[in-house]
């Protein structure tokens, strides 16, 4: 029988970087996955490929919409090959899968294919071309999640279907009703609607995106209806059926009006949950929580001391970058360092465009804990290099604290907002004011600027540019 310091159930963003860290730490590391391909949902079923696929509606949108704006004339008609660009993405994963082989091969991983399940709380028998069982001194559980459903639909998978079917369809829709006003189905739902389908998305809550800032759910939807996806908040979804190729979703709007969507594909996008299928949990005694999470304390331990677990499988934001800071902390911890996460300061992203980024506080959960505090926002539109490009949605807000003036939160909808927050991030972990921020030279012309001029706007009205 094998023996490990430390064993990995799961190789996503998560468990692989647990895996890689373990091993960069001295301990003999083995990490075992259920599929064929590493990598987990992120990189196979889920962020690669869904932006893979959003850059590729980005293209095509921009060359019917765009391109003559820039003087650039394309003869005859602009076509899409959609079998072309699904198998591009599936080239994309394909290439970052075999990345983390590489990867798990470079620090000398032991890769295990199969189902991981616990025979005790140090045995991990794995079901896969044959049986075998390991031994672990030590195990994370990095299991991830899978997408939820509502019980009274029955998800078919071919017309009623999940972000995973969604992103291998053979076809565009012609309609695609999308329940779940949340950052897959409005991901994907702009994906479609680039590409010429009908998109309606029927959202529970009064507003899309519904745990970010308020300021960024109406700045996100403004720009999405004007490119042509339709919005239906406050609908509470009551049945799902399906007849053929056409399906039928019945909802009822807040006056209790009965309301029917039809569509020849209905994408459920409604979150997603912990994935403990299998795992035999209950063989090694580890608890769970009421909503069957891995129950974990502060060091992300489980109540048996040498069983750990990360990412979508325990408490917090379901977020690929927030599971790999997890497993670089579990790792840490078996070494017998004090790592640390501050889970305020993890950023969330929507990759739609214009892009929407945020990190700390939101302005609702600052009014809602009576905190005295300022804010300061800059539009895009302002911005030279957004004109330059033609991006002209969105915002960056600013929060900061009255007092003190140090950041507490920051709130951006625009181009390249994903890759903005991170300048925010960094300035949170060092406590900067917004003046610090304000003082700091940025260059010209980028969209960075903008940061910059609602860094000056939360320090009193100073923005030069409106």
């Amino acid at each position: 029988m094998s023996q490990y310091d430390v064993a990995v159930i799961g190789s996503g963003p998560g468990g692989y970087v647990a895996a890689i860290r373990c091993a960069q730490l001295g301990m003999k590391t083995a990490i075992i996955e259920k599929y064929n391909t590493l990598g987990g949902t992120c990189l196979n079923v889920g962020c690669i490929p869904s932006k893979a696929l959003l850059d590729s509606s980005h293209h095509y949108e921009d060359a019917i919409k765009h391109f003559a704006d820039h003087g650039i004339e394309i003869p005859g008609e602009v076509k899409i090959n959609f079998k072309k660009m699904v198998e591009r993405k599936a080239s994309v994963v394909e290439q970052t899968t075999k990345g983390i082989e590489f990867l798990m091969n470079k620090n000398k991983i032991d890769v295990y294919v199969g189902m991981g399940s616990f025979k005790d709380a140090t045995h991990i028998e794995i079901d896969g071309e044959k049986k075998q069982t390991i031994e672990a001194k030590n195990t994370i559980i990095a299991t991830g999640s899978k997408p939820s459903s509502l019980p009274f639909i029955t998800l078919d998978k071919e017309r009623v279907i999940t972000s995973t079917e969604a992103l291998t369809l053979k076809e565009i829709p012609k309609h695609m009703v999308v329940i779940g006003g949340g950052v897959i189905g409005l991901e994907l739902g702009q994906v479609y609607r680039r590409l010429g389908a009908e998109v309606s998305v029927v959202e529970f809550m009064d507003r899309i995106i519904p745990t970010m800032d308020a300021a960024q759910s109406k700045e996100l939807m403004k720009a999405m209806k004007k490119q042509g996806v339709k919005f239906f908040l406050s609908h509470k979804v009551s049945a799902v059926s399906k007849k053929g190729k056409e399906v039928t979703v019945t909802a009822t709007d807040k006056k209790d009006k009965e309301v029917i969507f039809t569509g020849d594909y209905c994408l459920v996008s409604v979150g997603r949950r912990a994935y403990t299928d299998g795992l035999g949990l209950e063989n090694a005694g580890v608890k769970v929580t009421e909503r069957g999470q891995v129950d974990v304390n502060d060091h992300l331990q489980t109540n048996i001391s040498n069983i750990y677990a990360i990412g979508d499988v325990v408490r917090g934001a379901m977020l690929a970058h927030k599971a790999s800071e997890e497993g670089s902390l579990v790792a840490e911890v078996i070494a017998g360092q004090k790592p640390h996460i501050n889970y305020n300061l993890i950023p969330g992203v929507v990759y739609t465009w214009p892009e929407v980024a945020s990190v700390g506080k939101t302005e609702e959960q600052l009014k809602a804990a009576k905190l005295d505090y300022k804010s300061g926002q800059f539009p895009m539109r302002a911005l030279g290099r957004s004109r330059a490009s033609g991006d002209t949605d969105g915002f960056i807000k600013i929060l900061t604290d009255a007092k003190t003036d140090e950041v507490i939160g920051v709130h951006m909808v625009g181009a390249r907002a994903a890759d903005l927050i991170a300048e925010m991030v960094v300035a949170m972990e060092f406590r900067a004011s917004a003046e610090d921020i304000a003082r700091m030279s940025h260059a010209h012309p980028t969209y960075a600027e903008a940061t910059k001029e609602a860094a000056l706007a939360a320090t009193g009205d100073r923005a030069l540019h409106i």
